[in-house]
């Protein structure tokens, strides 16, 4: 059926002076024979039963997870989205996470926030399995119209199976919340690509799908490869300017708000976290070591060819009958609006996001990351068309053989699904820190707390140094920095300097802890800011919420994901810390502590740390977007003596005696 025209891309069919009732994009298109619709209904409630299943067994809150929590308590406390009160640190990758879980407590009340985001991420990973197999069985209903056919789950089931997808489903990070955007711009863009041939259209699924689009960059940052990608197919196959304005403002408008905020109130082009890891910089070598790790426990090469395999069956077993698109629009219009691109839009999106995460060296969590590429490239065929021939004179048909492969395939699919499901994983090593520096995070922290499903951040008092820090601050009334120990049932403290007088009325021990400062210098952010009280300033080696760290160089041979190390030397300089022997360990250096001092007031980094302590205000909002690429890209020597070099800064005086490197004389 030939389209009405068009006008500044907006067709008859949204304006109701027009034209009759709305027809939605959404709405069922292509009815399927009762045979396809009960298989595919029975598809999807046993692979979501599966799935929610297997993730509860495997159900754990991880670390990274209670680093999100530590940002949502500061949030319902009033003190903003920040890891410390008074320092404006983005800890969290994702910032739709961070605030998905921050109303998910406001509307939970007394419910603990840890089985508020297992809720959220439980809830979010079953939703996007399920709303990739709605998306890819309307890919193939066009065809099915009419015919006996099975919709049966394939590429979704190769997901389930793969342990770490269920590890990582209730793992309190944002990995639920990807699969759900996934699988929700995943339907929408078939939906979208099918309207012409439906003359179906209208502004308000435009302006959805585009707002999901751009909610990319939102839920991780490098999803913006994927979601811009679809705004530009968006963008090439409509006409008009008032179309594409909306496109633009709906796709947009939040995104680019967002990162205004950002910009002003962190005063960093993207979340500290990108800078810690320093997302720019690549470890090709790395990566690979990380692919091999994640493909050798569970031989996803040959679950790769099986779907490969299958999906070019599918491809042979296509029928071109059915409704075509329009010729109203523009040659490339109709190329870009169709199911075709849009299936290859996935398949770019999964190779991309597998290759920049290979470009980055992965990461330390077995799997975790390129668990988004792969489920990116089985999304077109999550569930697969088994086209029954209406009549068999021969079992050389090409009809029969077609549907012999398509079912030969499948069973070897669900045959490896059952073996990779129930693979002991990485083994012996998957909780020791080898070379590679992956570990099977899930199993590690399940030993070191003795918990089986360690879910709140009361299970993680018994990992290694949690009690002790609790009574390190309790026996410190006047403030202490402290610094993990050898022992791990005790904390190295370096004394506050001794606190003023307190006023009229209040006593000593009263005045005390209320203003004595205290500080954990410790790895392990999350379950140590949730165990301690928001007045506890908590930070790490590695950048993820210290300021000083995040803005050192990227050490070659570090550890994937903990690429930095700040000496513990920092700490004790910019802290109301006694600086010399004996209230600091012995492994720290006077002239060390002295030096990083002096550093500390490099103009540059005073500029940096200004951004943000210093409260905030119109002109330091404006003043950090300005300057937000500047410190984006500032970076400091970890060496305090170096740094003091880069600077330019004079040499403190030497405390002490100098280091001769001959034995000590006597009096």
């Amino acid at each position: 059926m030939q389209r009405s025209p068009s006008v500044d891309g907006l067709t008859p069919e949204s304006n109701p002076a027009e034209a009759g009732p709305l027809k939605l994009p959404w709405a069922p298109a292509f009815p399927l024979r009762p045979l396809a619709r009960v298989t595919l209904w029975l598809s999807v409630v046993v692979v979501a039963w599966l799935w929610a299943w297997g993730a509860w067994q495997r159900r754990w809150i991880a670390d990274d997870g209670l680093i999100v929590l530590r940002t949502v308590r500061n949030l319902l406390a009033g003190n903003g989205p920040v890891f410390n009160a008074g320092e404006r640190v983005e800890s969290n990758t994702s910032t739709l996470w961070t605030f998905l879980n921050y109303f998910g407590a406001l509307v939970g009340g007394p419910v603990r926030l840890e089985y508020v985001a297992l809720a959220l991420a439980l809830g979010l990973s079953v939703a996007g399995v399920v709303l990739v197999m709605i998306g890819t069985a309307r890919l193939f209903a066009p065809r099915l119209q009419g015919r006996p056919a099975l919709l049966l789950p394939a590429g979704a089931l190769v997901y389930i199976a793969i342990p770490p997808a269920r590890d990582f489903a209730t793992s309190g990070l944002e990995n639920g919340l990807v699969l759900a955007w996934l699988g929700l711009l995943w339907w929408m863009m078939v939906a979208w690509s099918q309207a012409p041939r439906l003359d179906r259209t209208g502004p308000v699924f435009t302006a959805a799908l585009a707002f999901v689009a751009g909610l990319s960059v939102l839920v991780r940052p490098e999803l913006a490869l994927v979601g811009g990608l679809a705004l530009v197919m968006m963008l090439v196959a409509t006409r008009g300017w008032r179309a594409r304005l909306l496109i633009v403002v709906a796709g947009g408008l939040f995104p680019v708000g967002y990162q205004i905020f950002r910009m002003g109130y962190y005063g960093l082009l993207f979340p500290q976290t990108a800078l810690a890891k320093d997302a720019s910089g690549d470890k090709w070598a790395q990566g690979l070591i990380y692919l091999a790790n994640f493909d050798k426990p569970y031989a996803l090469w040959l679950a790769a060819l099986l779907v490969i395999a299958l999906a070019a069956v599918v491809v042979a077993a296509r029928d071109t009958r059915g409704p075509q698109a329009s010729h109203a629009t523009g040659r490339w219009a109709r190329r870009v609006q169709s199911p075709t691109a849009v299936v290859i839009f996935m398949l770019v999106s999964g190779l991309i996001q597998g290759l920049y995460w290979i470009r980055q060296g992965g990461d330390f969590m077995h799997g975790r990351v390129l668990l988004t590429p792969v489920f990116c490239l089985l999304t077109p065929i999550a569930v697969i068309p088994v086209v029954l021939p209406d009549s068999v004179s021969s079992a050389r048909d090409r009809g029969v053989v077609l549907a012999g492969a398509s079912a030969a395939l499948w069973l070897g699919i669900v045959g490896w699904s059952l073996w990779a499901a129930n693979s002991p994983g990485m083994g012996p090593d998957a909780t020791r820190v080898t070379y590679s520096g992956i570990v099977d995070e899930r199993r590690f922290y399940s030993q070191a707390t003795g918990h089986a499903h360690p879910l709140t951040a009361a299970d993680y008092l018994d990992y290694p140094r949690m009690r002790a820090v609790l009574t390190a601050i309790n026996n410190t009334p006047d403030g202490a920095l402290l610094l993990p120990s050898g022992n791990y049932d005790q904390w190295d403290v370096v004394p506050a300097y001794p606190p003023p007088p307190p006023p009229p009325g209040v006593s000593m021990d009263t005045w005390r802890r209320q203003i004595a400062p205290h500080t954990v210098f410790f790895t392990n952010l999350g379950m140590l800011g949730m165990n301690v009280g928001l007045d506890v300033r908590v930070i790490d080696q590695i950048g993820l919420a210290n300021p000083i760290a995040a803005h050192t160089a990227r050490l070659k041979d570090g550890r994937i994901g903990h690429d930095k190390n700040l000496f513990p030397d920092w700490a004790v300089a910019e802290g109301p810390w006694l600086k010399e022997h004996p209230y600091v360990p012995p492994y720290l250096d006077e002239g060390w502590i002295t030096e990083a001092g002096v550093a500390l007031g490099c103009p540059e980094t005073e500029a940096m740390l200004n951004s943000i302590r210093a409260p905030l205000g119109i002109r330091r909002f404006v003043s950090n977007v300005m300057h937000a690429l500047e410190f984006t890209r500032y970076r400091i020597d970890r060496v305090p003596q170096y740094e003091l070099l880069r600077c330019n800064l004079p040499e403190p005086p030497l405390k002490g005696t100098p280091y001769t490197g001959l034995p000590a004389t006597g009096p």
